[in-house]
């Protein structure tokens, strides 16, 4: 006969947002109210043999781990609950469940890895325990992959067989496709569930649909408190509770959740929030992996535009398997937009060889203002990325897609103050720029990919090119970095200690690579950073 479970992934899935260092007594207090709330199974954390014990950590290297830390709490009638990244915890990690509090382990695998996963999943169910297959990436399943995951299914006998949407990419007549393929050829004893990412803001409406699924096979869906989690979060458990409660006949205690948001889930957002965002959207929205915006957003030099277009050009066989070196060559490929800049590079070259020049950054420190005013009197001014406001301008270097949507309508109201020279990556609005060169030129093949397209190591290379004399710079500051774990996402002008240091090593070091054919020095010594 049909039953309905509640499992509760909130220190599991909600450790993505703190690296799992929920602290101890937010661990106890979530434990006990999901427990008091009458939850059928709680989700305790990733046993992961990677990984020392910390008991502030809902990640643990062994069921001992998690026996230290939830041993001697009331569970009440839950369920105490595990999940294994396969191949992330070997067996000899795994007590037999008589011997620890754990009960049921979830292990989840990729399609490819779904044989050797089961033969897991079969030596975990010989250990005493209830066994939950969890199916990574539901959707990138074709139907013969399926049907072939559900008869190795059929031959382990899981406790539970799960549709997990990783990546938020389900809709409803989707989810009901797989739901009725997957009831309809699964063993009638194995339980079917569901757990949904709310990418496209489907994950409570679709936990509904799969819920109302004609079948008389227990079923169980998946939530978490407040809908903290990866990326843009799960489905809230607080909303399942109450739809359980209003249509399924379901007596959850849903103020024991709203206790827990109140008390210990809002001190727990920062310092990285989960839910509905542009980026996740453009992920959802290619049927690709959230990693792949992360690192072209990580760029900071492309449009949302720009970034979409990389997205759609991504192999149907490479979209939910994020491969770095691959993004880095579609980024590549889509920025070098060769063009014949032979001609532009004589009239630079021209205008600029032997001359003095002053490359501007946008960091100008306050109190020298005047100083650099009185070089620029005397040189070729070139700005880096944005429109100088107070100081006269001869030229703007353009690299960045992101920077020139934000100057376009400046640009074209200051068009007789300045010339502008962008690189072939740059698309502009209306027309052409006064001088284009290309990117693939001014590219740093021998670097990281995360800093070969520095703007002021682009521009210095370009002066190298064009025969530039004397070249002073200023408001190039260098990165600073602040300590604080790195986001996902970053913004636009925020980085960790790491990264920042990074970046300075790598422009120190290409600047004193550039000196014996171009002679520079700072107008201003760059605050902290002695390039």
């Amino acid at each position: 006969m049909r039953d309905i479970k509640l499992l509760d992934c909130t220190l599991r899935d909600g450790g993505y947002i703190n690296n799992w260092d929920f602290g101890y007594n937010h661990i106890v207090s979530l434990f006990e109210r999901s427990a008091a709330a009458g939850t059928d199974f709680i989700e305790v954390g990733f046993l992961d043999s990677r990984v020392k014990f910390d008991i502030n950590k809902t990640i643990m290297p062994d069921t001992d781990s998690a026996d230290k830390i939830f041993a001697g709490l009331d569970k009440k009638n839950s369920e105490i609950v595990c999940m294994i990244d396969y191949g992330t915890c070997p067996l000899e990690n795994i007590r037999p469940a008589s011997e620890t509090i754990v009960d049921c382990i979830r292990v989840i695998f990729k399609k490819h890895l779904r044989e050797p996963a089961m033969r897991f999943c079969a030596e975990l169910k010989k250990l005493g325990y209830r066994v939950f297959a969890q199916l990574v990436s539901v959707t990138s399943y074709n139907d013969d992959e399926m049907h072939d995951l559900i008869r190795i299914a059929n031959e382990v006998k899981p406790y539970a067989v799960s549709m997990v949407d990783t990546y938020g990419l389900l809709h409803q007549n989707s989810l009901k496709r797989w739901f009725e393929l997957i009831n309809a050829e699964l063993s009638p004893d194995i339980a079917l569930g569901y757990h949904a990412h709310n990418n496209f803001q489907m994950a409570y409406a679709n936990c509904i649909a799969f819920l109302a699924g004609n079948t008389e096979r227990t079923v169980l869906v998946d939530g978490t408190i407040y809908g903290m989690g990866k990326s843009a979060g799960n489905a809230p458990i607080e909303l399942l509770v109450m739809h359980l409660n209003k249509v399924c006949g379901k007596h959850y205690n849903i103020d024991q959740f709203l206790e827990a948001i109140d008390s210990d889930i809002l001190l727990l957002c920062p310092p990285q929030p989960w839910g509905y965002s542009l980026h996740f959207f453009l992920a959802a929205s290619n049927d690709c992996h959230p990693n792949y915006v992360s690192a072209l957003v990580g760029k900071r030099t492309l449009s949302v535009k720009s970034i979409d277009e990389i997205l759609k050009r991504i192999d149907n066989e490479k979209k939910l398997m994020y491969d770095k070196d691959y993004i880095e060559k579609l980024y590549r490929e889509y920025q070098s937009n060769d063009i014949d800049d032979t001609r532009d590079i004589q009239k630079l070259s021209g205008l600029l060889g032997g001359k003095e020049i002053l490359v501007l950054g946008p960091c100008v420190q306050e109190g020298y203002a005047d100083k650099i005013q009185k070089r620029a009197e005397n040189s070729i001014v070139i700005a880096i990325n944005f429109a100088p406001k107070d100081i006269r301008c001869d030229y703007v270097f353009l690299c960045n897609s992101k920077r020139y949507i934000q100057l376009a309508a400046e640009l074209a109201q200051n068009e007789h103050k300045y010339k502008v020279i962008a690189t072939s990556n740059v698309t502009k609005t209306n027309g052409i720029f006064d001088y284009t060169i290309n990117y693939g030129a001014l590219y740093d093949e021998g670097a990281d990919p995360e800093y070969a397209d520095n703007a002021f190591v682009m521009l210095m290379r370009f002066l190298k090119k064009a025969g530039a004399g004397k070249v002073y710079i200023a408001g190039v500051d260098g990165y600073r970095g602040i300590n604080i774990p790195k986001p996902e996402f970053k913004t636009e002008y925020r980085y960790s200690v790491e990264r920042a240091e990074e970046l300075n090593a790598y422009i120190k070091t290409r600047l004193h690579e550039l000196s014996p054919a171009l002679d520079w020095e700072f107008e201003v010594k760059a605050g902290n950073y002695d390039f």
